[in-house]
C-alpha cells in the first residue's frame, strides 16, 4: 500500500507594496498572482502615498526588516531609482509591476505617457458616477428606496444571505447604480418591482446546502443559536424553489452564486448589462 505524502505546509513570504498613490491597484495586483500559487500567504506591508525621500527611506527601512519581495508603482523618476537602487544593496527583488503594461500601451499607441501622480484618480465625470452610484447603491439596499427604483441600472432580487448588498456596492465602485430587493417568506415584494420598464432586473440563486451554512455562520457570528426557520432545511429549500419560480414567472435573468465570488457575481451582472435582458441562466 502506497503511503499517502503528508500535506505540504503553507510558505509565508513578505512582500513590499510601494506606491505613490492609493496602493489599491497594486494590492489587487499583488493578490491576484499570490492567488496562482498553492500553498503561498504574502505578509503584505503596503507603502502608499510615498511620493518623498524621507517616506521612502522609512519605507526602506522597513523592507531591511522583513526580506521579500518589492512591487511598486511608483511614477517619479528620482523615486524609483532611488527604491531601485535600495532594494538592489538589500539583494531583493524590486518589481515595477505596471512597466510591461504601459510599454506595450506606449509601443501600440505611438503615445509618450504622463508623470502625474495619481493621474487615474483625477476627480473626472466617472468619478463623481461612481461617488453617486455608490449613494444609491447604500440608499436602496435590501428594499430601501423603492419608489425611484426607476433610476437603478439593475436591480438585484434574492432571499437573504445572497451577496446582494456586497455586489451592489462592488458594481456601484463600476460606476453602476444597483439596488436590492430581498426575497423575504411571507412577504410579497413591492409592486413597484414589478411595474419597472426597460431596467435589468436579475435574480440570485444559490444552492440549500450552501445557503445554510452561510446562514448559520451568521448566527452564530451574532451569538444567536435558537432553532429557526432560518436555517431549517425544508424552509430553506423552499425559499429557493419560490424564487426560482418568482425568477421564471417574470423572465428574469439569473445567477447562481453557489460558487461566486462577489467580483464574479458583478461581472456577471455586468455581462448581462451589456448583452441584453432576454431571459438568462448563469450557472455558478
Amino acid at each position: 500500500m502506497t503511503a499517502t505524502a503528508p500535506p505540504r505546509l503553507a510558505t509565508y513570504f513578505h512582500v513590499h507594496l510601494v506606491s505613490d498613490s492609493t496602493g489599491e491597484t497594486l494590492n489587487a495586483m499583488a493578490r491576484a498572482v499570490c492567488a496562482r500559487f498553492d500553498n503561498v500567504l504574502p505578509i503584505e506591508h503596503i507603502y502608499a502615498l510615498v511620493r518623498s525621500q524621507r517616506q521612502l527611506d522609512r519605507a526602506l527601512g522597513d523592507i531591511e526588516e522583513a526580506p521579500g519581495v518589492v512591487i511598486h508603482t511608483i511614477v517619479d523618476d528620482k523615486l524609483r531609482h532611488a527604491l531601485e537602487e535600495g532594494c538592489r544593496k538589500l539583494d531583493m527583488p524590486c518589481i515595477p509591476a505596471l512597466d510591461p503594461l504601459v510599454s506595450a500601451m506606449q509601443r501600440y499607441l505611438g503615445a509618450s505617457t504622463t508623470s502625474r501622480v495619481g493621474a487615474h484618480l483625477r476627480l473626472d465625470t466617472d468619478y463623481f458616477n461612481r461617488m453617486d452610484a455608490l449613494n444609491y447603491a447604500i440608499g436602496h439596499d435590501d428594499g430601501q428606496g423603492g419608489q425611484d427604483l426607476d433610476q437603478a441600472d439593475v436591480v438585484l432580487v434574492g432571499v437573504s444571505r445572497t451577496s446582494k448588498t456586497p455586489t451592489c456596492i462592488y458594481l456601484a465602485h463600476r460606476g453602476v447604480r444597483a439596488a436590492n430587493v430581498p426575497l423575504v417568506p411571507g412577504r410579497t415584494p413591492p409592486e413597484r418591482l414589478f411595474q419597472l420598464k426597460n431596467r435589468l432586473i436579475v435574480g440570485l440563486s444559490i444552492a440549500p446546502d450552501r445557503l445554510i451554512q452561510i446562514r448559520r455562520n451568521r448566527l452564530l457570528s451574532l451569538k444567536e443559536n435558537r432553532a429557526s426557520t432560518y436555517i431549517d432545511t425544508d424552509a430553506v429549500r423552499d425559499e429557493i424553489v419560490q424564487a426560482r419560480r418568482l425568477y421564471e414567472r417574470e423572465g428574469w435573468p439569473v445567477i447562481d452564486v453557489t460558487r461566486r465570488s462577489v467580483e464574479e457575481t458583478a461581472a456577471a451582472v455586468m455581462n448581462l448589462l451589456h448583452g441584453g435582458h432576454g431571459q438568462v441562466e448563469v450557472l455558478g
